[in-house]
């Protein structure tokens, strides 16, 4: 059974999932903008919502850090940027397709 864990590379612009040890998906992000930085450290997925309406696309997974999530986009030119409101923003497919991956409880580690 695969053991998931996401790294999001601030510096980089770009979300990784591993197995373990081992990358199995990397997706490019949009993170916050210099007023609104997203936040780096150890956080989990603690909720999980598709077509949560508004800006956040297709899909939200809500991060332990109050208001903050990996979110769609119904603005796909953002992503590369340093744009959103500190959250991380991915190409609808891409987070579809990782919200069908990942449980609730997955680590997600941020870094500079």
């Amino acid at each position: 059974m695969p053991k998931y864990r996401i790294i999001v590379d601030l510096s980089d612009r770009m979300l990784h999932l591993l197995d373990r040890d081992i990358v199995v998906s990397s997706y490019p992000v949009a993170i916050g903008s210099l007023a609104a930085a997203t936040p780096s450290g150890r956080f989990t997925i603690i909720n999980k919502a598709p077509n949560p309406g508004g800006p956040f696309g297709a899909y939200w997974l809500g991060l332990s850090k109050p208001h903050y999530g990996i979110h769609g986009t119904n603005d796909p030119s953002s992503i590369g940027n340093r744009v959103s409101h500190g959250c991380i923003r991915m190409y609808n497919r891409d987070v579809v397709e990782l919200a069908g991956k990942v449980p609730i409880g997955t680590e997600v580690v941020i870094r500079p």
